[in-house]
Order: structure tokens, then C-alpha cells, then sequence
């Protein structure tokens, strides 16, 4: 049995790791700055404060664990200013703990999108790349979670809206989540780099139309023009990764369980 620890464990990605290494029979523990309610917990899981920004609890954690796996997110303000070095904090606790192999989760192809968000994660990717660890980054594409949000938020006001020239190849946090996994179980081979892509491409119309049908909606399906870097970096295709389709759940199958 191997010991996994999920650096962000309470999260929409870690909470997904940790279910799945919970699942193979897997030690785990999850790490957050604040324990969840027992409510929130995924049975058989090992729940622990570690505070990667201040160091607390970080040692104690760690502690006899053979893989970590680190899928701490922040969207904006001071929280996503602190990642990188919160990764490279990660990387440092890891290595004094003795931990095997290091696992990031990050997006596809971030470094080519000049959006704080994305920059902050190539710089995340870029630490473990250069790591003296045996580290595997994982690239994945966007959640199904997030284009189905954004359709949500945008029917609230009567409008679901569709990027114009924008596709997705977006991906269910499980399977990420089993990605993540194997390769925290590699041990300590060599470095990796590992892309992971939902198993289709398509059009945010179609998905637009797939959503409305799953959920009774009757706002509008309208055309939008996305400006700035991300629309740039989404109608140039730069979140696709078609070659490395391994998710298996669709958006469409995703929907009808969610």
C-alpha cells in the first residue's frame, strides 16, 4: 500500500483524488488549511491541517509519505499571487520529508496564455519541471465543471452564452483524478510529462444545446465575442489536446449525473 498525501485535498480536483486513491486501497491523507465537516469527508480518507503559505503543519504531514499530489487552486487576489510559491514550498517540504514522487496538476499549454491565472500556473509546472525530484506534471484540459458554469451563471440572466470560434475538449474531474493517481503511483522513475484530455472535442454551441436539454432551461442560446488573451488563446485552439483524449465520461453523460 502507498501513502499518498493530496495537497489541496478539499478541493473540486483534490476531493476527486482523493476519492479515487481511497477507492484503488490506497493510504490517504488530505491536506488543507481547514478541515472540512465530517459531512464533507470521503470515508476512509486521513484528514489534516497543513498550511503550505506558513509551513504549519506541513512536516507532520508529509511524514512518512511516499507520494504527493498537489491540486491547491486559487482563482484571484492574494490567494493566487501565493501559488507559485506555495508550489515551491511543496516541492522544499517534500524533499526534506523524503517523499517519492511529486505530482501537479495544472491546464494545458498555461505558459501561452498571458491571463494571471494561467501565468501563475506555467510558473507552478515550471518548478516542478526543474525539481531535482522525481515529479510528473499533469496538463489537463478544462473541467466539464467549468463550461457548465458558465453556462449557469449566463442562463440566470436569461442568456447562456456561447464564445464565438471557441471549442472545448473538457474533461470530468475523475477522470483527471485517475490520471493524477497513476502517476503518483509511478514511484520514483524518471520526471513525466502527462497530457489528459476529455474525449471529445466540440463546439461551445453544441454544448451550449447539450446543457439546455439536460437541464430544462428555456434562456437564450446567444453568440458572444470573448476579447482579450483567453478568447485568443481559446479560438487559436490552445486548450485542445485531441491526441491525448483519454477521459472517458462525456459532457453530455457528465450532465446526467450532476
Amino acid at each position: 500500500m502507498t501513502t499518498i498525501a493530496v495537497a489541496g485535498g478539499t478541493g473540486l480536483a483534490g476531493r476527486a483524488v482523493v476519492a479515487e486513491a481511497v477507492a484503488a486501497g490506497q493510504a490517504v491523507r488530505s491536506l488543507s488549511r481547514h478541515l472540512p465537516a465530517e459531512a464533507h469527508r470521503v470515508a476512509g480518507a486521513e484528514y489534516m491541517r497543513a498550511d503550505f503559505r506558513t509551513g504549519a503543519g506541513v512536516a507532520a504531514a508529509l511524514a512518512g509519505v511516499d507520494a504527493l499530489v498537489e491540486t491547491m487552486d486559487a482563482r484571484s487576489g492574494p490567494g493566487l499571487r501565493a501559488l507559485p510559491v506555495m508550489s515551491v514550498a511543496a516541492l522544499g517540504a517534500a524533499a526534506r520529508a523524503g517523499v517519492g514522487r511529486c505530482v501537479l496538476l495544472t491546464i494545458v499549454r498555461a505558459g501561452e496564455c498571458t491571463m494571471g491565472y494561467y501565468q501563475a500556473q506555467a510558473a507552478r509546472a515550471l518548478s516542478y519541471e526543474k525539481s531535482a525530484l522525481p515529479t510528473s506534471v499533469v496538463y489537463a484540459t478544462q473541467f466539464h465543471n467549468l463550461v457548465a458554469g458558465i453556462f449557469s451563471a449566463g442562463a440566470k440572466a436569461g442568456l447562456i452564452p456561447v464564445f464565438n470560434g471557441v471549442y472545448f475538449q473538457t474533461i470530468s474531474t475523475a477522470d483527471v483524478a485517475a490520471v493524477l493517481l497513476a502517476e503518483a503511483l509511478r514511484g520514483s522513475a524518471a520526471k513525466k510529462s502527462v497530457f489528459a484530455g476529455g474525449p471529445a472535442v466540440q463546439g461551445m454551441r453544441e454544448m451550449a444545446e447539450t446543457w439546455q436539454a439536460a437541464t430544462g432551461s428555456r434562456a437564450l442560446v446567444a453568440p458572444l465575442p470573448l476579447p482579450g488573451s483567453f478568447g485568443a488563446f481559446l479560438r487559436a485552439g490552445k486548450n485542445l489536446v485531441p491526441d491525448h483524449a483519454v477521459g472517458v465520461t462525456s459532457f453530455e453523460s457528465w450532465l446526467g449525473k450532476h
